[in-house]
């Protein structure tokens, strides 16, 4: 009986400690997402993903070979899809990416490139669970593909040319008010155009 007392005194006080540690975490951030998570919470949070992973994604060899098409079809895709939280060239480095709590990772870096194609397809299709990246799965196997070309594009951000960073800003989604800057300056720029 004195055991279980003892042990069960082991559990709450374990559990107050805790409530208190979450209290002082809360109210010493507020939650923000200004900050940048600690060395700690930043190896607990690498630590849970790569534990979340199952060692069959882990594994898995991207199934599309490389090529300049499938490059190119991967950096259409990332333009369209992840440039606004990762920026064209991987860096994270935009207003959506710094606002995420933890920000949009520079994915050119080991971090990231560290990762196992399985595993960078993984975070694609599943997302990444407290943060902002989604799962972007539509089920289909041609969402699949893009995922796959999206690793090999992954792969390839470090060699980025200014021609395919030029290439890729006309992939950006814009903005309606972006779309209405551009036709009324195209207006404006025809009305003094002879007929």
């Amino acid at each position: 009986m004195r055991a279980f007392r003892f042990a069960l005194l082991g559990v709450v006080s374990t559990a107050v400690i805790l409530a208190v540690a979450g209290v002082v975490y809360l109210k010493s951030t507020g939650l923000s997402t200004r900050g940048e998570p600690g060395r700690i919470e930043t190896a607990m949070a690498r630590a849970a993903r790569s534990m979340a992973i199952p060692s069959s994604a882990r594994a898995l060899q991207n199934p599309v070979a490389v090529s300049s098409d499938v490059i190119a079809e991967g950096m259409a895709h990332y333009a369209d899809h992840c440039a606004v939280c990762h920026a064209n060239d991987g860096s994270g480095k935009t207003e959506m990416g710094q606002g995420l709590f933890p920000k949009a990772p520079d994915m050119r870096l080991p971090a990231t490139q560290g990762l196992s194609d399985g595993e960078l397809f993984y975070v694609i299709e599943h997302g990444i669970r407290f943060t902002g990246m989604p799962g972007w799965s539509t089920g289909t196997a041609a969402g699949e593909q893009s995922s796959w070309h999206l690793v090999h594009f992954m792969r390839h951000l470090s060699k980025l040319t200014p021609e395919e960073l030029d290439a890729m800003k006309d992939r950006n989604p814009r903005s309606p008010q972006e779309i209405r800057l551009e036709l009324e300056e195209e207006r404006f720029l025809n009305e003094g155009a002879p007929q």
